[in-house]
């Protein structure tokens, strides 16, 4: 039962489909052909120079630094001898 049931649905499936065959319309192609081109169109005017512009001012000079302040005088020497031992041979 189970495959007659199958059997006759598809059976009928492809009944139905032979039935109805759909006609293809295919229409003519429009075929364009160019002409001949066409003359070259005149060159166009030569734009106007631009204004040059204006220079600008050269900027003021900065100012002299102060002098900077005078050392101190030197200190004398006290009676101290620092004497450096030499390195001991190796």
């Amino acid at each position: 039962m189970k495959y007659s049931i199958l059997f006759s649905a598809l059976l009928a499936a492809l009944a139905l489909s032979a039935c109805d065959r759909p006609t293809v319309v295919t229409t003519p192609a429009v075929v364009t052909v160019p002409g001949p081109a066409g003359p070259t169109g005149a060159t166009g005017a030569t734009g106007a120079q631009a204004e040059k512009g204006a220079t600008g001012a050269t900027g003021a000079t900065g100012s002299t630094g102060n002098t900077g302040a005078s050392g101190a005088p030197g200190k004398s020497g006290g009676s101290t001898v620092i004497i450096v031992p030499p390195e001991p041979a190796r």
